[in-house]
């Protein structure tokens, strides 16, 4: 591997690095926990997860390919960031959704352009490839771990879960 290879090898790396820290922080709480609120915004630990999962689908099929299966579920059937869902469901959509997108990783280059383009200008102008839309995801992944590195301490004191 040389360039580009080695820069998409290694953005798959700290892409697959924060996805582990997810599961990491909230490995080992109850269904309850999962479900806790304990911040004033609202948002429960699962769906957190949840919302990572949609993240992904959107990001590397709706966005970059243009195209994905309908959800097993309606879309609005929560508040934001929370999920009627259990654990498991939830657990399984994240993971199935970064199986699909590391399927779309490996078959195109990181110069490739993305079929569809976000609604949000901003966001826009700064995903025109897969480079960008693997960073994008990076630091998404790594700001909402933070977050739910903040709810475990809040539900049951752990912290540092993850590999660092």
């Amino acid at each position: 591997m040389t360039g580009v290879d080695d820069e998409k090898a290694v953005l798959w790396e700290f892409l697959t690095y924060q996805r582990g820290v997810v599961h990491d922080i909230v490995a080992g709480l109850s269904d309850d926990a999962l479900r806790t609120v304990v911040l004033p915004s609202g948002w429960s630990p699962l769906g957190m997860v949840e919302h990572l999962g949609h993240a992904e689908r959107h990001w590397f099929q709706d966005i970059f390919t243009g195209e994905s299966a309908p959800l097993p579920w309606p879309e609005d059937d929560a508040p934001p960031l929370t999920t009627p869902r259990p654990p498991e469901v939830v657990f399984d959509f994240y993971r199935a959704q970064c199986r699909i997108s590391d399927e779309i990783i490996a078959a195109a280059p990181l110069t490739a352009a993305p079929v569809g383009r976000h609604h949000d200008e901003p966001l826009a102008a700064q995903t025109t490839d897969l480079r960008r839309i693997m960073l994008h995801l990076i630091e998404e992944t790594a700001r909402h771990a933070g977050h739910l590195d903040t709810a475990r301490e809040l539900i049951d004191g752990r912290t540092g879960l993850g590999p660092r």
